[in-house]
């Protein structure tokens, strides 16, 4: 029982006055994405649009929960959250600067200097910088306290060398927050890793990127030769980023993003299912299915939302959520196309083919990003006192 008291996720409701946001959201984007098709809307927190990021910063929709000295809005975290599912639902483009909005700034908030706030976050409020988060490495899968990219310190700050892989968006971000060994060996584990942030348009550095089933390419290898880095490129103490980098995976792992992802396939298909004409039991039924395991996943997923304006740090609750939504959000398309292909093909709309498509092709990255099954399967049954 000690080991399961560990784990609790008390039901919660958004505050009032966050939810009041969702309608002047809402109505921003029903007109922002009135021209976009489905299947562009599907890409939707991997879409790329930086002009689209600027609008949504000037709106201070960007870094809602930052303080207002750094150009935050000073709102709730549950007002953030209800930007995110709003966006997510509407299928709006918001890749470029959601990195930096979920995790970079409130991570430089928490841990960086006075300079780099003020130098980073104004920025990143205003949609003008982006971010990518440079944790995994080739032959280290989701392994990351084995990360062998190191930084040695000498008299003009930081030398990097080494590599990343799996790096959302490098080759549009400006900059990395990297997971380094900057003491000890890789066996070391926890011990001797930091966070670096590293400019990507310096000497040395190249970003590679990988191009996915679906044609797109938001994934990237990025390579570190001879990097140097200035002294005030470290976040935090020296040693300490493994403590950093736990925290900042609870924000990763459990926000909208981890049930949403085939939300806009849904949406179309369910538009589709309730016409008289395409009503049958079987749809009612795997409509129903979505639906029963959705309500209580977001009720989770507010749940640690809530621990973590607490200041806590819910980082199993975070990957039980994350498990199980990438397992819902995989199941719908697969579920989708056993119906659609069910039906007379020229029953079927094109733009809902294409918009499943793209999902059913971009899905196999949904339980890798963040935290693959298996690691997080062993952090969850660890945290239940089961291994």
């Amino acid at each position: 029982m000690t080991a399961l008291s560990t784990l609790s996720l008390a039901p919660t409701r958004i505050p009032p006055e966050d939810e009041a946001l969702r309608a002047d959201v809402r109505a921003f984007l029903q007109q922002a994405t009135r021209e976009m098709p489905a299947h562009v809307r599907a890409r939707s927190w991997g879409g790329y649009d930086t002009d689209f990021s600027r609008r949504i910063g000037a709106k201070g929709w960007i870094g809602l929960t930052l303080p207002p000295e750094y150009g935050g809005g000073g709102r709730s975290a549950f007002a953030r959250y209800v930007l995110v599912e709003e966006y997510l639902n509407a299928g709006a483009p918001v890749g470029s600067h959601w990195i930096a909005d979920r995790q970079s700034a409130p991570l430089i908030l928490k841990y960086g200097t006075e300079a780099q706030k003020r130098f980073h976050i104004p920025r990143i409020c205003r949609g003008e910088s982006f971010f990518c988060i440079g944790m995994s490495e080739p032959n280290a899968g989701s392994d990351l306290a084995s990360v062998r990219t190191r930084a040695v310190p000498n008299e003009r700050g930081w030398l990097l060398n080494g590599q990343k892989i799996w790096t959302t968006n490098a080759h549009h971000c400006q900059y990395m927050i990297a997971l380094v060994r900057t003491s000890g060996e890789a066996q070391d584990r926890h011990q001797g890793l930091s966070q670096l942030i590293v400019d990507l348009s310096l000497p040395g550095v190249t970003v590679r990127p990988i191009e996915d089933l679906s044609g797109d390419s938001h994934f990237c290898e990025v390579f570190f030769e001879n990097v140097q880095l200035a002294e005030d490129a470290l976040i935090g103490r020296e040693g300490q980023g493994w403590e950093q980098v736990t925290a900042e995976l609870a924000f990763e792992r459990s926000g909208p993003e981890r049930l949403f992802s085939s939300i806009v396939l849904f949406d179309q298909w369910l538009q589709y299912a309730r016409l008289p004409a395409h009503r049958t039991a079987s749809a009612t039924r795997l409509a129903g299915k979505v639906l029963t395991q959705l309500a209580p996943l977001r009720a989770m997923s507010v749940a640690v939302q809530e621990k973590l304006t607490r200041g806590a740090s819910p980082i199993i609750e975070a990957a039980l959520v994350k498990e199980l939504g990438t397992t819902l959000e995989q199941a719908i398309p697969a579920e989708i196309a056993q119906d659609l292909f069910s039906r007379p093909a020229e029953d079927v709309p094109v733009e809902l083919l294409m918009t499943l498509k793209y999902v059913t092709e971009a899905s196999p990255s949904f339980s890798l990003r963040g935290g693959t099954r298996d690691i997080l399967r062993g952090m969850i049954a660890r945290g239940l006192g089961l291994r």
